[in-house]
């Protein structure tokens, strides 16, 4: 395959439990959370060697400290082979939301590494690679209803809630957020 194209949705926590700091540093967490279709554009092309980024905000990086890129990096190291592809970004999901932005890219440009160059990692070694990317990125690769726990990376499917509407109010950013709460426990 020559070009891949792949839609990376936004998610919604709908309720979120912080316990106490793990010895790796994150806190342990439970979330019921949502994808919603709100979505960046992901268009991963085949390339001579090497990850290219392109992203259309200029705000982000388009370079190795991009979790699309890496997650591109990590199925070609995990390929074992010189493999090369070209990723284009389109940014709708705003930045620093608490979306999950992000992370859904990450997952989006590991599926869709695998499909560019005939890989078939299977659902456990992609879900590990997920896990090593980010907290949340081993929901985007299924997405749906799911409760999130231990540092997030654990996901329990629940019964989908996506022909309910969502009002969201963004009152400050993630990481407070999740400090915050951790602080008043």
């Amino acid at each position: 395959m020559t070009r891949v194209r792949l839609e990376a949705y936004a998610k919604l926590n709908l309720n979120l439990r912080v316990a106490g700091r793990r010895p790796d540093g994150y806190h342990d967490i439970e979330s019921v959370v949502q994808s919603v279709t709100l979505h960046d554009d992901l268009i991963l092309e085949s390339a001579s060697s090497g990850i290219e980024l392109e992203v259309d905000d200029a705000s982000l990086p388009a370079d190795a400290t991009n979790l699309a890129w890496r997650a591109a990096e990590e199925v070609r190291r995990a390929a074992g082979r010189p493999l090369g592809a070209r990723i284009r970004l389109q940014k709708r999901v705003p930045v620093g939301a608490g979306l999950g932005g992000g992370s859904s890219d990450a997952a989006a440009a590991l599926v869709g590494a695998c499909r560019l160059w005939g890989l078939d990692l299977g659902l456990e070694a992609l879900a590990a690679l997920a896990a090593r990317l980010g907290s949340d990125v081993p929901f985007f690769l299924s997405g749906g209803t799911a409760l999130l726990s231990g540092r997030g990376t654990e996901v329990r499917p629940l019964p989908d809630l996506a022909a309910r509407s969502f009002l969201v109010v963004r009152l400050c950013a993630s990481p407070r957020i999740i400090d915050t709460c951790a602080e008043n426990r």
